[in-house]
């Protein structure tokens, strides 16, 4: 069961339920890549300012065992809520030369992002937009990601199903 810190920002509540370690499984696929499934750990966390830290890790799994097979994503960010509860900015780093701001919107349990703006280092793959939905389903994070890249329209790329973990 997630308790709430009495420490934290009021701003911060709608988000609380992100706070925490989280492990499982999800399924990628694109146009350019092959589907496959892959393992995530995902670490959010608050210093008590107005503010969560996002770190996320994935790897590919082997499809008969589950075993690791190899590391893929990483990413680390912010998560900066508005001061009206409703409205939330994501601002996410990855090692691949791609730098990503996310807007949106919340509700209880439920966050729905879109790219405001992408950046990319001159030596990174072509990436123009993303749209990412995170949930509260009993109990488990659920999530989303539509991506548009490499000639590709707006499409489906990423879900994933993560447990509360420690």
């Amino acid at each position: 069961m997630f308790e709430l810190d009495v420490n934290l920002p009021e701003r911060l509540r709608p988000m609380a339920w992100l706070i925490g370690r989280w492990e499982g499984a999800g399924v990628l696929g694109y146009p350019t890549i092959e589907s496959k499934h892959y393992g995530q750990e995902i670490h959010c966390w608050h210093d008590g300012r107005h503010f969560l830290q996002w770190e996320a890790r994935a790897w590919i799994l082997d499809s008969e065992n589950g075993a690791r097979v190899r590391p893929a994503a990483i990413e680390t960010g912010f998560w900066r809520p508005g001061e009206d509860g409703s409205e939330v900015e994501l601002l996410l780093t990855h090692p691949t030369g791609i730098l990503e701001m996310y807007y949106g919107q919340m509700e209880p349990a439920k966050i729905t992002l879109r790219t405001d703006s992408v950046m990319r280092s001159p030596h990174a793959k072509e990436y123009n937009a993303a749209t990412r939905l995170y949930g509260l389903v009993e109990g488990n994070m659920m999530y989303t990601m539509d991506m548009a890249a490499v000639g590709q329209p707006l499409q489906p790329h990423l879900s994933a199903q993560l447990k509360r973990v420690g």
